[in-house]
């Protein structure tokens, strides 16, 4: 049995990756989205939920579950607060996306939607990485529509994220949410694209009588 080929997507707030999440479902693809799991994670996940009271007190939950706006104005201008909160949550968050990947087996691709795939670790996870870009100032009005948040804010949410300059350099694939240009148009170019490679991997393992396949 082939692996499956696991594609990282990446980008900054505003930049369009869950619209790309959300065409790849349609077209049949899993993604895995880390934040949305990390929520159900920081609820559910009996040793998460332990080590985050025993870190940042009982009241950052209610009955409810996890007020997050209380825990983020505890770590939200303390860098290291935050280093902290992110050494409990994302390796569990690793542990449970390895046991998603592994019962979805069987498929030739799978993805993994993280804003913070680099800064968090999670690039280590992945075969390829997209990385979703547009100009800031596009970025910024976008989130400033969604959210109802003023432009500062944004920003200092941004500041908290790899620079758009670094994470060019480091991914294998970029798409520009910015232009006039369909997403699923795109998005169906790199899917051939990424179906070429694993292709090329599989007949390359074969020939080489190598196990570990893509």
């Amino acid at each position: 049995m082939h692996k499956p080929l696991i594609i990282g997507i990446t980008g900054g707030i505003g930049s369009g990756k869950s619209t790309l999440s959300h065409l790849l479902r349609a077209e049949g693809y899993s993604v895995y989205d880390t934040d949305l799991e990390a929520r159900r994670l920081q609820n559910e996940h009996s040793t998460m939920r332990k080590k985050l009271v025993d870190m940042f007190g009982k009241d950052i939950y209610t009955e409810q579950g996890l007020n997050r706006s209380a825990l983020g104005k505890i770590v939200f201008s303390k860098p290291e607060l935050l280093t902290k909160l992110n050494s409990i949550v994302h390796p569990l968050v690793m542990d449970d996306f390895n046991n998603w990947v592994q019962n979805r087996f069987p498929k030739k691709m799978l993805f993994i939607e993280s804003a913070i795939l680099y800064e968090s670790g999670f690039n280590k996870l992945v075969d390829k990485v997209i990385l979703i870009t547009a100009a800031e100032d596009i970025r910024i009005e976008r989130v400033v529509k969604r959210d109802g948040i003023t432009p500062e804010h944004v920003r200092a949410r941004m500041s908290n994220q790899l620079p758009e300059e670094e994470k060019l350099t480091r991914a294998d694939f970029v798409i520009h949410t910015d232009d006039d240009k369909p997403l699923v148009d795109k998005m169906r170019k790199l899917i051939a694209e990424l179906l070429e490679f694993r292709n090329k991997k599989i007949n390359e393992a074969i020939s080489t009588g190598n196990s570990l396949v893509y």
